[in-house]
């Protein structure tokens, strides 16, 4: 009953951290300039729709990425408390892992997003892994030198976005890739500009640190087990009582400065109280449930899922594929964004489904897993030979 209680509620949280993402990228899709366009702020809903589009972004913006993050560092206590059970040494062969996932980013940027977290998240893993070999209380100094960190910058960008002169939005890009350029194009626009699209992974850096730790001792804390029910309360209380309705708040009416603060500041939090309701949910060994059978095929399927929803979005929506993002205006924006978030989630849960009905792994998972198995023989082998 523990084991499949733990993996309802994993499943369930990837799924839900996945799709989250989708509904927060969705809206880079459908502005007409990309991710240049969605942060310059270019295209924004009119009339009515200018309120509803403000919530719907805030509601995901960083919550989900946090989630995913966190999940990413639970995934990991996971893989050494089973290297430890098995008498391996730890992180031992992971590297390799880490530069699995890295080559995954590598072509999920360079063919479909420039917002790619997987690259990210094959460095931070590769140095949290190290970090939990050592002592719990040096995992904690880790954590609290790496939240320092975060808060250091974070702060510095928060007060210069605070006090920077406004400047009207205006066209950013001529020629513009997304509307009117090929896949190539695209392709050729995200290598040009690597630089500039992946500052974020060292800007997150120290946070992804950190929410890696955290999940790691969330995890050894027994956040999925019944008995932590006062730490899961807290975590509800403190995330979504508290930092929710501020982080609404301060996104919403802060500007610039209040979105950064909001998405790498605050968020965090609600992602902890997110994880925290959930395993409550869960807890006591309950049946997944309708959501639960949609959403956990999605998390055990997660890298795929997580790719293809990509592919998928630009095939909607860039000017190589159906071109949609340049075809809206500020009274069709919002309907639409929403309308392609339902389809692509909607895709995603068919068919990870459908694909778990035949096989044990997603696609990707498979290729990865392969790729692992035959890099670890030849490591064994070769070391054997010496």
């Amino acid at each position: 009953m523990v084991t499949t209680r733990r993996s309802t509620a994993l499943d369930v949280l990837r799924g839900i951290a996945v799709l989250g993402t989708l509904a927060t990228n969705i809206w880079i899709f459908t502005d007409v300039e990309g991710l240049v366009g969605y942060i310059v702020g270019e295209r924004r809903a009119t009339g009515a729709w200018e309120p509803v589009q403000v919530v719907l972004q805030q509601l995901a913006q960083g919550k989900f990425l946090g989630l995913l993050t966190v999940m990413f560092g639970i995934g990991l206590a996971i893989q050494q408390r089973s290297a430890l059970r098995r008498a391996a040494r730890w992180p031992g062969a992971y590297p390799v892992r880490a530069g699995l996932l890295f080559v995954d980013g590598v072509i999920n940027y360079v063919l479909f997003t420039e917002f790619d977290v997987l690259m990210g998240y094959a460095v931070t893993g590769l140095v949290v892994a190290y970090i939990l070999s050592a002592s719990i209380r040096r995992q904690r100094l880790a954590a609290a030198v790496a939240c320092g960190v975060h808060a250091l910058i974070l702060g510095v960008v928060v007060l210069a976005l605070a006090t920077a002169s406004a400047t009207p939005p205006g066209s950013a890009l001529s020629p513009n890739p997304y509307r009117d350029g090929s896949f190539l194009d695209l392709v050729a626009f995200r290598l040009d500009n690597v630089l500039l699209f992946r500052l974020e992974i060292v800007f997150i850096l120290p946070m992804s640190i950190a929410l890696f730790l955290a999940g790691a001792a969330l995890f050894r804390a027994g956040i999925l087990e019944p008995t932590a029910r006062r730490l899961r309360r807290r975590l509800m209380i403190g995330g979504l009582g508290v930092a929710l309705p501020l982080d609404l708040l301060v996104g919403s009416f802060g500007g610039s400065a209040g979105l950064v603060l909001g998405r790498y500041g605050i968020a965090p939090f609600v992602a902890l109280g997110i994880l925290a309701a959930v395993a409550e949910f869960y807890s006591n060994g309950r049946a997944a449930g309708v959501v639960g059978r949609a959403l956990a095929p999605v998390g055990r399927t997660a890298l795929s899922c997580y790719v293809l929803q990509n592919a998928l979005a630009g095939a909607l929506c860039y000017g190589w594929g159906l071109g949609i993002a340049g075809r809206l205006d500020g009274t069709t924006v919002v309907p639409v964004t929403v309308g392609l978030f339902l389809l692509v989630a909607a895709a995603m849960t068919i068919a990870s489904r459908l694909w778990l009905a035949r096989f044990d792994r997603g696609p990707l998972e498979w290729v990865w897993h392969a790729s692992y198995e035959s890099l670890t023989r030849s490591r064994v082998s070769a070391a054997s030979r010496s």
